[in-house]
């Protein structure tokens, strides 16, 4: 264990979603602790209705008069009666100019929208921003169509984003390369260990005291140090305390006294998200949600809206806010950096990608390539080379808490697509789910690396479903080298090939804790548990867990202690059925699982 415990959290600012104020269509909640809210602007200087000048003339991205586009309010009428817009008068070409496009995207938010052809082969180079962003907010239905070509922001500009999505808006990329995007600000430190700590028993130990007496408690003490500035979180951490004692039980007393109250309690962030002050960091454990629950509904919590709200610093490529959506087609999303969540994209409403490539993009606490709290698709596209910090490299689908609440996750679905190469120092190294759904169809998970957890796929608390998918050569350091399901997920495997990942420790193919899993018509093989005290190489499953073969090989998998198929643990189940085969592996094939040795 000693060796995941080194793990120090680079420097990040922006914060997990704050989810204090209703949603607005004109402001975007800044998730910064120990600070005011800042609003960002959702029309851009532009009015919907018109009350600014069309030209925008106040902001500060006012620039020379420009007419290329012409006034057609009083010459379209009879076409705009039923709300339709002939396609041709609607599009409009932008010269490579980043004054001009300001210019269009602006007149088009005062005209219902419309479609900007921009100029091919040329690079739209932003050097100013408004309240954040380097482009108008979307407030209309836009269409921004190009060959070959770029938006990026100057590289010594100040920090800014470049696209956001308000709501009601709806924005379509076609043909573009958003690059360069970039929110970073005042650096805080944050350590991926003491975050995921509450979340796996394995995780806690490697953050606790050498007496391991209470683990879960001496993970809580880290936590309620690192959010002291928040004053909400150092007030709940003592009570927090208590109830992350009673996570490090043994796991029968769990299991007799806890699982209904997790239950129970687990409803509530729904209607109220004030509970989840309650959740990581300050309170460890789900099991000690009904001891926790009486100091936090003392405090008075408040009534928080039933969507998550993005912080200030995410996504510095594309935001897309809570009633705003996005489809990004054949497109780029390139060598951005959150300083908080969604280094390339950032979606908290709703949000497609169809044959794009996100890459090389980076946020400091989760969803490199991607975050989302809301409902997206992908499809036939790669997500490679990104790198998310605290979780997710790839692609994180929530976020666990930090410095103000954790965010849920929404709705994942990846179809075709590949997701490679990614990391993480926490969990989830290609994907990473914490209160989500994800389903991943026909799609590969390759190459990925987590230190924690997840090197290749990462839930927490989750949905997940594998359809014709594959998960393979990717790594860990700790647990779960291709998947890691933890803290009461559900995961569906069917028709999928787990193989040749490695771990350092336990479940170099699957490591399933408190959590239940199926697999079906699948094959764990070539997975090796290789550090010194490596074990469960195919399926380790612990906690209290479930895991049911069905028509399912575990073959030719490894690890340094026995035994190398798999590990199943006191308190917990592991079923086969008289279709599944677990043979050829090294030093044995299985620890506890009836009629398998």
């Amino acid at each position: 264990m000693a060796g995941l415990t080194g793990v120090v959290g680079l420097a990040a600012l922006g914060g997990i979603a704050a989810r204090d104020d209703k949603p607005k269509a004109d402001q975007v909640s800044d998730g910064q602790p120990s600070t005011n809210r800042q609003n960002v602007s959702d029309d851009g200087g532009a009015a919907k209705g018109g009350t600014k000048d069309d030209g925008g003339q106040d902001d500060e991205w006012s620039g020379d008069d420009w007419s290329g586009f012409d006034d057609r309010s009083g010459k379209d009428g009879e076409d705009r009666r039923d709300g339709k817009h002939d396609e041709k008068d609607r599009t409009k070409q932008v010269p490579c100019d980043s004054d001009k496009l300001i210019q269009a995207i602006t007149f088009a938010n005062n005209k219902d929208g419309g479609v900007l052809e921009l100029a091919k082969g040329c690079t739209y180079t932003l050097t100013r921003n408004q309240d954040g962003n380097g482009l108008p907010v979307i407030t209309e239905n836009i269409t921004l169509k190009g060959e070959h070509t770029t938006i990026g922001r100057e590289a010594t500009a100040d920090y800014f984003r470049i696209l956001n999505v308000g709501a009601g808006g709806q924005l379509t990329l076609k043909g573009l390369s958003i690059r360069g995007g970039q929110t970073l600000q005042s650096p805080m430190t944050a350590d991926p260990a003491t975050v995921w700590a509450p979340y796996s028993a394995v995780v806690r130990s490697t953050v606790s005291k050498p007496t391991a007496a209470k683990p879960a408690a001496t993970a809580a003490k880290p936590a309620a140090t690192t959010a002291k500035p928040a004053a909400a979180a150092a007030k709940a951490a003592k009570p927090a305390a208590a109830a992350a004692r009673a996570a490090a039980k043994p796991v029968a007393a769990k299991a007799a006294a806890a699982k209904a109250p997790a239950t129970a309690t687990k409803a509530a962030p729904t209607a109220t998200k004030a509970p989840t002050a309650t959740k990581p960091l300050a309170a460890a454990a789900k099991p000690a949600a009904a001891t926790a629950a009486k100091p936090v509904a003392a405090a008075g919590p408040a009534v928080a809206p039933l969507v998550e709200q993005p912080g200030f610093t995410d996504g510095a490529g594309v935001l897309v806010q809570p009633g705003g959506r996005a489809e990004i087609l054949d497109s780029e999303l390139l060598y951005n950096q959150s300083g908080g969540n969604g280094g390339g994209l950032a979606n908290f409403g709703s949000t497609r990608l169809s044959k794009t490539t996100v890459a090389h993009n980076t946020a400091f606490f989760f969803g490199g390539g991607i975050f989302n709290a809301g409902v997206l698709q992908v499809d036939e596209s790669k997500i490679k080379d990104n790198t998310g910090i605290i979780g997710g490299g790839g692609i994180s689908n929530g976020a666990a808490r930090i410095f103000t609440e954790d965010v849920d996750g929404g709705s994942v679905w990846v179809h075709k697509s590949e997701i490679t190469d990614n990391e993480t120092l926490g969990f989830g190294g290609g994907v990473l789910d914490v209160e989500g759904t994800t389903t991943l169809h026909q799609s590969t998970v390759s190459g990925n690396t987590a230190v924690l957890a997840g090197g290749g796929v990462a839930v927490a608390d989750s949905q997940l479903t594998l359809k014709d998918a594959t998960v393979a050569k990717n790594s860990t350091a700790g647990v779960g080298g291709g998947l890691a399901v933890a803290f009461d997920s559900v995961a569906t495997i069917e028709n999928s090939r787990i193989k040749d990942n490695t771990a350092g420790f336990f479940g170099a193919g699957l490591y399933n804790e408190d959590s239940i899993t199926t697999l079906r018509d699948s094959e764990v093989t070539g997975n090796r548990a290789v550090g010194p005290f490596g074990s469960g190489g195919g399926i380790y499953n612990t906690d209290g867990g479930e895991v049911s073969l069905h028509r399912t090989k575990v073959t030719h998998n490894f690890a340094t202690l026995p035994p190398g198929g798999i590990s199943n643990g006191l308190f917990s189940q592991v079923r086969l059925d008289d279709e599944s085969v677990v043979s050829a592996n090294r030093p044995t094939n299985c620890l506890n699982v009836p009629e398998c040795f």
